[in-house]
């Protein structure tokens, strides 16, 4: 079987020839209208974004990074306050707390999951302690409840990375679902172009149900004023452009189709390759639906990045998310944390294998995508 057009890791462009129409013409209109900072579709696709979340407060920034450092500021954390995070991540969780002069504590993962849980938050809780960032990773919620309850009796902020998983719920104990970002005090996502719903530059978000915190997070990203030329915070400049915004307002009402495309894509790769030697396929936890950002594997010892070659070698892109544990990367590197510090997150440093996933896959590339990892692992496994 031979897939005609080249494999994408993400596919945007297919993507945008189908909602071309009204896209193009939510550009047109923001572009007839002359109203680029703040405008129309800014305002109207907060509305739309906090009610989707069914949460009170949306403030849109420039970027997902730029959302996590707006929480944390809006949180009024001081030199030296400690902000536990996943050691397996992307940096900009990390980046934030360190460019604020904060301490981040790493905490090790669930090894099915990857997400943070809270026994592994409540081993390096400290009098210093002040907030946690759980990163909802690959597109699946961290368990929330036990976490938040471990939050509160510390008194600690919940700062949720949701990047990577909007759109996607939490089960609570009374069976209803909550969204992915509205549980903690502060939710933060991005809308890098590669997200599920992501803009075609650079954008983010913060959202919360607490009025006052929401409006200190949106005077902070607007240079700390409520008042134009009054600056009452130290804040920043941080905005989401209104060319954006239009697109992403289109797009926000795709989302949950976007989701369903995603999910169905997970369950073909599932049944391609629920079978084969030496693959762990994703887990899908019982307490939070998934969304699938990414749909990664865990490849058996040693045999990684031989997969990622011959799948390469085939026309099939793949993407190691992540290589390096945050405690390793150069920028981060401490005594304090030597090797096997976290020995989850190192090992899966060395296993994950991230497979192409959008929401224009179709079913004959999956099985080709399957087929040739099920040669190469039986193969590799055989002649161990």
């Amino acid at each position: 079987m031979i897939a005609i057009e080249p494999i994408q890791m993400v596919d945007l462009k297919t993507q945008y020839h189908r909602l071309k129409s009204d896209i193009d013409e939510a550009i047109q209109q923001c572009l007839h209208q002359g109203d680029y900072i703040n405008g129309h579709y800014v305002r109207e696709f907060q509305q739309d974004l906090a009610h989707f979340l069914r949460v009170s407060r949306v403030v849109t920034c420039a970027n997902g990074t730029d959302a996590l450092q707006l929480a944390l500021m809006g949180l009024g954390l001081k030199p030296g306050d400690e902000v536990i995070v996943p050691a397996f991540s992307y940096v900009a969780t990390a980046e934030v707390i360190a460019l604020l002069g904060l301490t981040p504590v790493w905490a090790d993962v669930d090894p099915l999951t990857f997400n943070l849980t809270a026994d592994q938050v409540e081993r390096v809780i400290t009098p210093r302690t002040k907030a946690v960032i759980p990163v909802h990773l690959f597109g699946q919620c961290v368990d929330m409840t036990p976490l938040l309850n471990l939050a509160k009796s510390n008194g600690l902020a919940v700062v949720e990375d949701t990047a990577q998983a909007l759109g996607s719920e939490y089960r609570l104990s009374d069976g209803n679902l909550q969204a992915a970002g509205t549980l903690g005090d502060i939710g933060c996502t991005s809308f890098f172009p590669s997200k599920n719903l992501g803009c075609y530059g650079d954008g983010g978000a913060l959202f919360t149900n607490q009025e006052a915190l929401g409006e200190r997070l949106r005077m902070i990203a607007n240079h700390g004023q409520r008042q134009k030329y009054v600056h009452e915070l130290v804040g920043v400049n941080s905005r989401l452009d209104t060319l954006q915004a239009a697109i992403l307002t289109v797009k926000l009402k795709h989302l949950k189709e976007f989701s369903q495309q995603r999910q169905q894509a997970a369950a073909r790769y599932d049944q391609g390759l629920q079978n084969i030697p030496g693959l762990q396929i994703p887990t899908q936890a019982t307490y939070s639906t998934h969304v699938y950002h990414q749909y990664t594997l865990k490849v058996a010892a040693g045999l990684r990045d031989g997969l990622k070659a011959h799948l390469s070698k085939h026309g099939v892109p793949s993407m190691v998310y992540y290589p390096i544990p945050l405690h390793q990367q150069p920028a981060y590197q401490s005594s304090r944390y030597p090797k096997n510090s976290f020995p989850i997150a190192e090992a899966l440093c060395q296993e994950v294998l991230s497979l192409p996933m959008h929401t224009e896959l179709n079913s004959d590339v999956q099985g080709l995508i399957c087929s040739l990892i099920g040669d190469y692992m039986t193969q590799q496994i055989k002649s161990a």
